[in-house]
């Protein structure tokens, strides 16, 4: 494959790099915070030969690309400039605002997303690290176990531990790129935590003070929320010497005063806590698993798909290492990640086997094996298993009853690794219970897919367009449903008419179609609402239920993008109503004419209608 040229391709679908506001990834997935959401061409982005698939959310552009990440990744950072912090443009309708008021309702999500993003960047490093430290082992317990002892061995060990023992700076590294501060002031501050006088001190277990007060001696290598506070001290402090050091003396203050004040905090106050606060999530989930460990782990596996979805699953890939270092061995995470795996593939077994179709069963087959051989399941998610929902309760199934056998065999993964089958040897003398939990949640998975079977409702594609002609002046009914008047709307910007006049109505379909023949101006990339110009001028706005900006984009499937030509009754976004109708959101969709070009329109706004139905 030829990773520049798909790379080239991706940045001009997604707007061009000066669009590119932040860019990072995890570990299948390109993650694009863009200055313009509406300048990325998700359909086309879908089209590219590599991508398998493309998902907004959380104000994200998220190109899953599975093995072929890293290679266009690189690509993408020596081949364009694209910057690591700023602001991020915000748009009028307020979805895709990236910074908002620290509230209570919030407080949780901006937390996973701030440590998500601080750890991103580290996550191949711990991987890699991972994945040497087993290729050792197996050299070590195969071939030579004198080589343990070699100059040859040691060397290799550490740069094998470099990823875990440095974590603090590389964590430190992500979250001042997440903050927006300078990420080296972060960094230097946290690497003080690691510098060889502090460690010195520490294996002394003297007494020592700084400024006259006491200083923990803690070991800080392979921890996370230390350096999670001092980059956020540093940010801080970087913030209020900027305002308060006169520019000529900035260069010389700015730098030295952040470090000082966010290293010093880091031996008194920070280091301690973040130390103490890791080492009680770690006790959580050794609590956990020494009470109700089987079913921990069960259920975790079983709600690891719909993470993965939201990416919410990095939140909690920081504390396999805090485990791996405290108590030594991490018996439900890694568990759990690699039971998830393994039902993915077994659902996607499950429904090659009920499918007629020999070329998608050739394919489905071939995705089942990269679940589970190289543990990639972004194509299983998005292509198959919630392609079709039904196979979604298999995965969870699997998940459950293979997290289940894990935790009753006792399986411990002692060094991070991937999760697939070619990490076995990171659980070291609990792989074979490693196996037979891999053997159940496969098959257990593939027969609740086999048996559920494939739901043809949910392969539904958009109708073709409508095919009557209507003219050019006529706006059109966008779903079955009943109308209702625009003032009767239970959201008062409607409702009182402040953006223009109009008509709504309560959908009995999924199809939201265009409501006259025009341009499309504006598409949403959440789907819950587009704009249309027609050819006189008035503009028209759609707008797909009460609220439902909230969603970012879930529930929603966009089938048609900004300038495009329609026609009066072509399908735009299709709607998921039952799974947004089940989270209580109002679906009434309005039809407002936002500039009437000093035209007099005139709308029915009571009975049944049809979509395409003259208004």
């Amino acid at each position: 494959m030829d990773y520049k040229k798909l790379a080239q391709e991706i940045i001009a679908d997604v707007g061009g790099a000066a669009n590119v506001d932040i860019l990072s990834h995890c570990m299948t997935r390109l993650r694009f915070n863009l200055k313009d959401a509406l300048k990325a061409d998700k359909k086309a982005l879908e089209e590219l030969d590599g991508v398998m698939g493309v998902v907004y959310a959380g104000g994200q552009y998220m190109v899953i690309l599975g093995e072929n990440l890293l290679p266009v990744y690189d690509a993408i950072v020596h081949g364009f400039d694209i910057k690591t912090g700023g602001a991020i443009a915000e748009n009028l309708d307020g979805d895709l605002k990236q910074k908002e008021p620290l509230t209570w309702k919030n407080a949780l999500n901006k937390t996973i997303g701030f440590i998500s993003s601080s750890v991103t960047p580290m996550i191949p490093g711990l991987i890699a690290g991972g994945m040497l430290k087993v290729a050792l082992l197996l050299v070590v317990t195969f071939i030579s176990a004198d080589y343990a002892n070699s100059p040859s061995y040691q060397l290799l060990s550490a740069i094998a531990d470099a990823p875990f023992y440095f974590m603090p700076i590389f964590v430190a590294y992500g979250a001042a790129t997440k903050l927006g501060g300078t990420q080296i002031y972060a960094m230097a501050a946290a690497a003080a935590l690691l510098h060889g006088n502090f460690t010195a001190l520490v294996t002394a277990a003297k007494p020592i003070s700084l400024f006259g007060l006491p200083v923990n001696l803690l070991s800080y290598g392979t921890t996370l929320l230390p350096a999670l506070l001092i980059a956020i001290v540093a940010y801080y402090a970087e913030k209020l010497l900027n305002k308060i050091i006169p520019n000529i003396f900035k260069a010389v203050f700015v730098g030295m005063g952040t470090i000082f004040i966010a290293g010093s905090l880091g031996f008194l106050i920070l280091g301690p806590l973040g130390n103490y606060v890791g080492r009680g999530i770690a006790a959580l989930f050794m609590w956990l698993d020494g009470t109700v460990g089987a079913l921990a782990v069960g259920l975790l596996a079983a709600a690891l798909p719909w993470m993965v979805m939201a990416g919410m699953h990095t939140a909690i890939t920081p504390f396999m290492p805090q485990l791996i270092s405290n108590p030594g061995y991490d018996s439900m995470l890694r568990p759990a990640f690699l039971m998830h795996n393994m039902a993915e593939g077994g659902a996607v077994l499950g429904v090659t086997a009920r499918t007629k179709d020999k070329i998608k069963r050739s394919e489905y087959l071939s995705i089942a094996i990269g679940c589970i051989v190289a543990g990639v399941t972004e194509p299983a998610i998005y292509g198959v298993n919630l392609k079709y929902k039904k196979p979604m309760y298999a995965v969870m199934a699997g998940g459950f009853a293979g997290g289940l056998v894990a935790s009753f065999l006792g399986v411990r993964a002692y060094v991070m690794g991937y999760s697939n089958i070619l990490s076995l040897p990171i659980f070291k003398e609990t792989a074979w219970a490693a196996a037979i939990s891999i053997l159940v949640s496969i098959i257990v998975a593939a027969i609740v897919a086999f048996v559920l079977g494939i739901d043809s409702k949910d392969l539904e594609k958009a109708t073709e367009p409508v095919k009557v002609q209507v003219a050019d002046d006529a706006i059109v009914a966008v779903a079955d449903g009943q109308l209702l008047a625009l003032e009767d709307v239970a959201d008062e910007v409607f409702s009182s008419k402040m953006m223009g006049d109009g008509v709504a109505i309560t959908p009995e379909s999924d199809f939201i179609v265009a409501p006259a023949n025009g341009r499309l101006t504006t598409v949403f990339p959440t789907g819950h609402a587009f704009g249309l110009v027609r050819p006189d001028g008035v503009e028209i706005l759609v707008h797909i239920g009460i609220n439902t900006v909230e969603l970012q984009g879930q529930g929603f499937d966009v089938l048609a993008k900004q300038g495009d030509l329609v026609r009066a009754g072509q399908p735009i976004v299709k709607v998921d109503r039952d799974t947004l109708m089940q989270k209580g959101y109002d679906l009434t969709t309005m039809i407002v004419v936002t500039d009437s070009k000093d035209k007099q329109i005139s709308l029915k706004h009571e009975g049944t209608v049809k979509s395409g139905t003259v208004l």
